[in-house]
């Protein structure tokens, strides 16, 4: 009924125009006048490939009104855009060698045939008016991502990749003061956090605890610390096995954070906040543009927080500088680097008694906080290297060095709660590793007849190199005393504590070595189907060598082949129906390797498998819907010691199954969510000898989550927000002995824009004072969650 309406509307203003009439419209608003204005300028970033989907992606960037034949559109390619235009010029660009023009009209523009040479010299008039259209309004949903370069490495539509993706805008991150990954996949459905030892970040994809699936702008960020946020544009959430596009690792999902760039749009943006518990924190970006060749952005940070917890603070810092030029308007450099410490207490939280959460104040620290620490020092330098040649192939190098220096130490609580007493344990880690990868892709679209074609293929390089020395605590200067009985009432220690690598302790080096080729197409067979297909070939070569213990020296390598497979139905063009399957190997690798008991049956990869189906929804360009249904099977998984996380145990396999629903995006102009739930269960499929019988449920997998955002606009200075989580109960790990409660917790914001140039916002976390377990390690590494806490920002724009 819309399309048919649409379709009269431009019939019947098609024959006004015939008649010489013109039709005068009363403006709805600033923007409506804005886009008519010849000199209206906009930011655009659209690569290089098939012109129709750069045409979709001008429409959503600009909320121009474009008239448009697919006809005329399909097989052609276009060198892309990056940078701040004018409409027009911006669309003769993007037109360059189409043979195609562009037409202003009295209410947007119409694309047409160019006229055709006579031989006379004179051009014959060709202009074609066509019978679709394409309006869509100034989109300004602060929580909707229309499109993404990371899950295919193509700029896709979110709602035409066969995978659910969530994705956490720079809006979201601003609006609910999210300074970690824990914080921003809070409200993501299908993932959880984990403790990570107090030291690192740690995710649960689908029942599927990682410590490694972390990417920085499609590169691997292989180490164990907490990153922060401070220059990150967005957040990106792919669930589902993606090795084909990531290589090893990819498991049950990936993270892939997207930096702040350099470019041609200039912001001198500072924040400054503070907060309970003695927070302080301060963040700068700023872009400055040189000429029309070059632009730089510096981001900074510092800050300096306490804790709820007795005894707990940390202090990190941050700078990262990035360059941008453009030689010409067909080539593209950035270069960029980056300096982050960040120093904080190991805190590994409460043990368990008789089968749940010791009843403890939240505050209560077990052990030592003052011998508790964790420390790390990151330096990266990276390139990115774009070219569009004539042909229409785009070529793409990116290269990444990061060396990471990490020590952690901690004192605490290793065992259960019995008789009063509770056990303590000590140890430290010191790791140092230098990795170094490059991506060279290249991507290109064709026909094949009547069916479209954007290929890519590509070949990434890469050699991870570890140090990894752990030393264990002995007690009172006894080289048998490894545990500490204290009792409850008082767990903190002063007892003096020797920390000595024993032959049974892990002194080793490593280095990987990674060649993958892979390849993939995007086929469309007709408008409303679509097929992806792709494979990567990963050659993967373990050197490791153990310094302690007879020197044991291993050598292995993995030739693993992941596919991915996809189709997707669109009846109507806001919806797609998805199917995928796809594969995904996890080698030992990294901090995989830094215990001792290292065999070649250790060295065997985990294997991961999904199928998954789904619908998206772009209800409007500013309201996504996501639904979900997937099956992950994983097989050859290595499984912690409920009790002793220095010890694991290979399991033959778990399947994990669950439906995941997400909406994001602009329920009016003034109100905006972000949310979505899940159920999920997970069990092995095998028994783990000493921890797990078959059918046991996975840890850390609460059967129902749900979490819901809202925003709303009271008027254009004055805002505020309320969220809810809620996590299900689930058991701490793979023996089933340990139960931790469901909870709800309510967080709100308030927000003002004072001034042009200076807004506020105040964040309440945990608005009811709700008592509750935030994420777990173990049986007896558990975290509470915090109590009430408020957080002020102060955000200046010059």
């Amino acid at each position: 009924m819309i399309i048919r309406r649409i379709v009269k509307c431009v019939c019947f203003y098609a024959v006004l125009l015939n008649f010489g009439l013109t039709l005068t419209f009363p403006p709805k608003s600033s923007f409506a006048e804005s886009i008519n204005t010849p000199l209206t300028i906009r930011t655009f970033s659209i690569p290089a490939g098939s012109l129709q989907d750069a045409v979709n992606q001008f429409v959503e960037q600009s909320g121009i009104k474009l008239i448009a034949d697919p006809v005329l559109l399909q097989g052609k390619v276009t060198f892309g855009l990056d940078g701040n235009f004018e409409i027009q010029s911006a669309l003769n660009q993007l037109l360059e060698n189409s043979g195609l023009q562009i037409n202003k009209q009295a209410e947007g523009y119409i694309i047409a045939v160019q006229p055709v040479e006579s031989g006379s010299g004179s051009s014959a008039e060709s202009i074609v008016t066509l019978p679709l259209i394409k309006i869509t309004a100034d989109s300004t949903s602060r929580y909707t991502a229309m499109s993404t370069t990371t899950a295919t490495k193509t700029n896709t539509l979110l709602r035409d990749v066969p995978q659910a993706i969530s994705v956490i805008t720079n809006e979201l991150i601003k609006d609910q003061s999210i300074r970690s990954l824990g914080d921003a996949v809070r409200y993501v459905p299908g993932v959880g956090v984990s403790q990570g030892e107090g030291n690192r970040d740690a995710l649960v994809f689908r029942g599927n605890r990682s410590t490694g699936d972390f990417f920085i702008d499609g590169i691997r960020d292989d180490a164990e610390f907490y990153r922060d946020l401070y220059n990150i544009e967005r957040v990106e959430v792919l669930k589902g096995a993606n090795g084909m596009i990531f290589g090893r690792g990819g498991s049950g999902g990936v993270v892939n954070r997207v930096s702040k760039q350099a470019n041609w749009d200039p912001v001198r943006e500072f924040t400054f906040q503070g907060g309970s518990f003695n927070q302080k924190r301060m963040t700068a970006d700023v872009g400055y543009v040189i000429n029309d060749v070059a632009t730089v952005r510096l981001n900074a940070l510092y800050e300096d927080a306490g804790s709820f917890r007795d005894g707990v603070n940390m202090e990190r810092l941050g700078i990262s500088p990035t360059i941008t030029i453009k030689p010409t308007h067909r080539t593209k450099i950035v270069a960029g680097m980056e300096r982050f410490h960040d120093d904080r207490t190991a805190d590994r939280g409460i043990p368990s008694f008789l089968g749940r959460p010791v009843n403890v104040h939240e505050s209560q620290f077990f052990g030592d906080p003052k011998r508790s620490n964790a420390n790390i020092n990151v330096l990266s330098f990276n390139s990115l290297i774009e070219h569009k040649f004539d042909s229409g192939v785009t070529l793409q190098n990116r290269t990444n060095y990061t060396t990471y220096d990490k020590f952690y130490q901690n004192i605490f609580a290793n065992s259960q709660v019995f008789a009063g007493l509770i056990s303590l344990g000590a140890y430290n880690n010191e790791t140092t590793r230098e990795n170094v990868f490059n991506q060279t892709n290249l991507l290109y679209s064709l026909n094949t007849g009547p069916i479209s074609h954007t290929l890519m293929a590509g070949i990434e390089v890469g050699r991870q190199e570890t140090h990894n020395q752990r030393k264990n605590g002995f007690f009172n200067n006894d080289v048998s005393q490894v545990n500490l009985r204290v009792p409850l009432n008082n767990p903190i220690t002063n007892a003096p504590v020797d920390f000595l690598t024993r032959d049974t302790d892990a002194h080793n080096r490593s280095i990987v070595n990674v060649t993958s080729l892979y390849i993939q197409d995007q086929i469309e067979l007709l408008p409303q189907l679509q097929l992806i297909a792709g494979v990567r070939y990963d050659m993967f070569e373990v050197d490791f060598r153990q310094r302690n213990a007879g020197r044991d020296h291993l050598k292995t390598r993995d030739d693993l082949i992941a596919p991915r497979f996809g189709v997707i139905y669109k009846p109507i063009e806001p919806v797609s129906f998805y199917a995928s399957y796809s594969q995904a190997y996890v080698p030992r690798a990294g901090d995989q390797l830094t215990s001792l008991n290292v065999t070649v049956d250790t060295l065997r990869p985990e294997k991961f498998t999904t199928l998954e189906t789904g619908v998206k929804w772009d209800i409007r360009p500013d309201l996504a819907l996501t639904g979900a249904v997937y099956q992950l099977d994983r097989t050859n998984v290595i499984t912690a010691d409920p009790n002793d996380p220095t010890r694991t145990f290979l399991a033959k396999g778990q399947r994990t199954e669950g439906v995941e629903i997400s909406l994001n995006g602009q329920l009016t102009s003034d109100w905006s969510v972000m949310g979505g739930y899940a159920y999920q269960t997970g069990e092995f499929t095998s028994e783990v000898p000493g921890v797990a019988k078959k059918g046991a449920t996975v840890g850390e997998l609460p059967r129902h989550t749900f979490s819901a955002w809202n925003r709303y606009d009271i008027t254009p200075k004055v805002g505020a927000a309320v969220g809810v989580i809620y996590r299900g109960e689930m058991f701490a790990s793979a023996d089933n002995t340990v139960r931790i409660p469901d909870f709800t917790r309510v967080d709100a914001a308030l927000f003002a824009q004072f001034t042009k140039r200076f807004r506020g916002q105040l964040n309440i976390e945990n608005l009811f004072d709700a008592n509750y377990f935030a994420s777990v390690h173990n049986n007896n590494n558990i975290t509470p969650g915090s109590p009430i806490a408020i957080r002020a920002t102060l955000i200046a724009n010059f």
